[in-house]
């Protein structure tokens, strides 16, 4: 497993979050005051040399996107930064079009997969790629700072454009990622958006590679982004293939970086399997590098198994799609991800991208002319089940070097070493809980095993 100097548990940040800046909207921190602070902060930060600084900023569909939008504009244009606006946009656009518009900066405003009244901020460097802890610090310290002094004269003000082609450069952007021979002609495609950033560039992404797309969640009202629809409620799209008797369901999240998918008859495939074919498909084509896939402490030993049969390795990243990233960039590997439906196409992105994922999909079932059931029909999954444990801040805190929880965590793997058992404990990032996964070929051992550690824990924090 590898193990990373993760500079947020030696300094806490103030502001970032596992993911950006993330909070319920028009409520500190997730606030226009903040937004504007971020975008003087970012302005400082990413303002090298003499030449004119470029920003682009996206969102998801959002009501609060009319907020945090004009105050992070307004933020860069007081460092002198212009400020180029596309929208509603996936988060992977946001990255590419930072790299292809010679950007200094990228901003995504979103929740992700969250309801309609939280918001988000997240950056992207010139290369596209999110922010490093230590970087994220650097901005939370401007934040901080007071920037009457770096605000530039009336006649360096920045400016705000904004860019009507986006969405096109984005739609042949990923078109391009799906084989020139191909075509999805004959297909019926179902694509859920998730009444969120991809509600327009996803169905007309693969009507234009020839599909028959029967969209849901295309119709944005401000609140309704991941209500009862999306990644978040896969039910309805696994509804709509069977209704309509579609080859295979897609649903995206709020900003569409992550997928999930169903094969013909509706079943969910994980994200693991979804992994483990687009390796297959790479390393059968010469396109692996690398030698191995990343993925992360969650990822199933199913997985791994799988790829040590192909003579494979599996790197572990800590849980989070930038930390996968990281890995991915040291080993010199290109693909990444994790089970959830985060997927990273190295030559493709440096963050997930879940049309991009799942184009990898259909491009394997139309080569193999089979259906998807039997096209993930490729390795078992090891039986995985987690359990949480919420504890109050003020009597508790949880740290890694914890001697009684070490312990005892040791004692339960001991009972399940017989069948390839593992159990992994992490803090969560957004919550004052511990989450304790369990895997093991022998899953009622694994169910019983957990629950006595749950309670074990649980009685020792309510001690203390």
């Amino acid at each position: 497993m590898i193990k990373r100097k993760n500079t947020s548990k030696t300094k806490k940040r103030k502001y970032f979050g596992t993911d950006g800046i993330r909070g319920r909207a028009n409520i500190y921190p997730m606030t226009g005051e903040t937004a504007l602070k971020v975008g003087m902060a970012a302005g400082e930060y990413f303002t090298r040399g003499k030449h004119k600084h470029n920003v682009v900023i996206g969102k998801d569909t959002r009501l609060s996107g009319y907020l945090i939008e004009p105050s992070l504009t307004a933020g860069f244009i007081s460092m002198g930064m212009n400020v180029f606006l596309v929208g509603p946009m996936p988060t992977p656009a946001i990255s590419m079009l930072t790299r292809s518009m010679r950007c200094d900066v990228g901003v995504m405003i979103s929740a992700s997969h969250n309801s309609y009244e939280d918001n988000g901020i997240k950056l992207f460097d010139p290369n596209g790629e999110k922010l490093s802890d230590k970087n994220e610090l650097k901005i939370e310290a401007l934040m901080d700072k007071n920037h009457h002094s770096k605000l530039v004269d009336s006649a360096k003000l920045g400016r705000a454009k904004r860019i009507e082609d986006a969405a096109g450069r984005y739609l042949e952007f990923v078109k391009s990622t799906f084989p020139n021979a191909l075509s999805l002609k004959n297909l019926k495609i179902v694509i859920d958006c998730a009444n969120g950033a991809a509600y327009q560039v996803a169905p007309r992404v693969l009507w234009e590679l020839g599909a028959k797309v029967i969209s849901i969640g295309c119709n944005p009202d401000g609140t309704n982004i991941n209500h009862k629809c999306g990644s978040t409620h896969p039910n309805l799209m696994s509804k709509m293939v069977k209704k309509h008797k579609a080859d295979i369901g897609i649903a995206l999240d709020g900003d569409a970086d992550r997928c999930i998918i169903c094969d013909e008859n509706g079943n969910f495939i994980h994200g693991d399997k979804i992994i483990g074919l687009i390796a297959k498909r790479y390393l059968d084509q010469g396109n692996l590098t690398g030698n191995s896939i990343v993925g992360t402490q969650m990822t199933n030993k199913g997985l791994e198994n799988y790829l040590n049969s192909l003579s494979l390795g599996l790197i572990r990243a800590n849980v989070g799609d930038r930390y996968v990233v990281e890995e991915m960039r040291a080993k010199g590997c290109n693909i990444g991800g994790e089970q959830s439906g985060h997927i990273i196409l190295g030559e493709h992105g440096s963050t997930g991208d879940g049309l991009v994922a799942s184009l990898q999909v259909i491009a394997s079932m139309v080569e193999k002319s089979i259906k998807v059931s039997k096209l993930m029909n490729i390795f078992s999954l090891l039986p995985q089940t987690t359990e949480s444990i919420a504890y109050n801040s003020n009597n508790y805190k949880y740290k890694n070097s914890d001697q009684f929880i070490k312990n005892k965590i040791k004692i339960a793997e001991s009972k399940l070493e017989d069948y390839e058992g593992r159990i992994l404990l992490r803090a969560s990032g957004t919550e004052n809980k511990l989450r304790i996964m369990g895997e093991s070929r022998n899953k009622s051992l694994l169910i019983k095993t957990l629950n006595t550690l749950k309670i074990e824990i649980t009685n020792y924090i309510n001690e203390q």
